[in-house]
């Protein structure tokens, strides 16, 4: 039974339905012999269940008949519809006969269904053959067709629905349940929220120690040459002091905008990705190749993510990596921004370090993936995907 392709997982197109009716027959058929067997080792195995000596036994051959029957069920499941199940999932004990004495049920009320509508087909002939002999008066036969036709079209819904409940209870045996899904999205949720409010108050702590070690570092030593120049008497140091405070000023400045690029680059929101990461390439110490091919219109999470899964990268290669180069490689395919960044470092990066997983936890917010390939002697590849709808 079942109506379309129930996929957990990657997604497959639906069977056609020829194919799904004959797994649904085949889902009738198999009906009895699992309700039989339920029927026998429940009344012969179940009331040796309780006994501490041969409680095990009877239990795992109970167990057995059952994971046997369910494997019967999931590649009818699998060949017939389609479905695809993860791999690495196993039900329980509990799980398995629950599943195999529901599944038993609407196999068997799905045949009875069958058998109803077999019946009616029969009442069909009959009725025309009456018809046609003309023992059967004009009120008569309306009124066999619309009753035949109302329990013709209950009969159809009533199979609908066995189809879709077989489907659910396939998917909530073989593969993680919708509660089980809703649970694990609402960790992952709650996972990516942690890393990026981390994140976030790493980045806090860098650009206030980045104002505090270079900006007012700069801006202290200024203010002493000024007020130095102001005391001073002698004309030619005097001069010679104000010259320092402007070079001194002109580096705060820069500083300062390198800080401000730092926190979001104003190319960002007015030139677009290209020319920020193009930015990005002006001011990093190492050679820095960028391949931005065309994305079209991309949101705003998205382009910001991308730049700064770029910057980190670039800042990781120049002070721990000692590479020569970096190439990054930026491109859309289909709903996908990928972000590829690859320096001829010596590798050895770690994933759980706090810059890559600050990274991990931005991206993992907008629904995307963190790839680091990063072996000892390099080169270190990260690779960032990121859903553009």
């Amino acid at each position: 039974m079942g109506e379309g392709s129930m996929v957990v997982g990657d997604g497959v197109a639906p069977a056609p339905w020829p194919r799904r009716a004959l797994g649904g027959l085949l889902g009738v058929l198999t009906a009895p012999p699992a309700a039989l067997y339920l029927v026998v080792a429940g009344a012969l195995l179940g009331p040796l269940l309780p006994w501490p000596g041969i409680g095990p036994g009877a239990r795992a051959a109970l167990q057995g008949g059952a994971v046997r029957l369910a494997a019967v069920e999931r590649a009818r499941r699998a060949v017939w519809f389609g479905d695809r199940f993860p791999v690495h999932y196993r039900a329980g004990d509990r799980e398995l006969l629950r599943y195999l004495a529901r599944r038993t049920g609407v196999g068997l009320v799905a045949g009875l269904v069958l058998g109803l509508i077999g019946f009616g087909a029969v009442l069909v002939v009959l009725l025309a053959a009456g018809a046609l002999r003309g023992t059967l008066s004009v009120a008569d036969l309306f009124g066999q067709v619309l009753l035949g036709g109302v329990l013709l079209f209950l009969a159809v819904q009533g199979l609908a629905s066995l189809a879709d409940l077989d489907a659910r209870l396939a998917r909530d045996c073989f593969g993680p349940s919708e509660a089980e899904l809703l649970r694990h999205r609402i960790a992952e949720l709650a996972d990516s929220r942690a890393a990026v409010l981390h994140a976030v108050d790493a980045e806090r702590r860098r650009i206030e120690r980045d104002l505090h070690d270079g900006v007012q570092q700069r801006l202290v030593a200024l203010r002493l040459l000024l007020g130095r120049a102001r005391r001073g008497g002698d004309p030619q140091r005097t001069d010679e002091l104000l010259r320092q405070a402007h070079r001194e000023a002109a580096e705060v400045l820069t500083e300062l905008r390198e800080v401000a690029w730092r926190v979001f680059p104003s190319a960002l929101d007015t030139l677009g990705l290209d020319e920020a990461l193009a930015g990005l390439a002006e001011r990093c110490p190492i050679p820095l190749r960028v391949h931005c091919r065309e994305a079209g219109m991309l949101p705003q999470p998205v382009l910001t993510a991308a730049y700064f899964v770029v910057s980190e990268c670039v800042t990781n290669a120049a002070k721990h990596s000692a590479a020569n180069t970096v190439e990054v490689v930026v491109g859309r395919d289909g709903a996908r921004l990928t972000v590829r960044v690859e320096d001829d470092g010596r590798g050895g990066a770690d994933p759980a370090g706090g810059g890559l997983s600050g990274l991990r936890g931005r991206v993992a917010a907008l629904d995307g993936t963190l790839h680091v390939h990063s072996p000892a002697g390099g080169p270190t590849v990260v690779t960032a995907e990121l859903p553009c709808g």
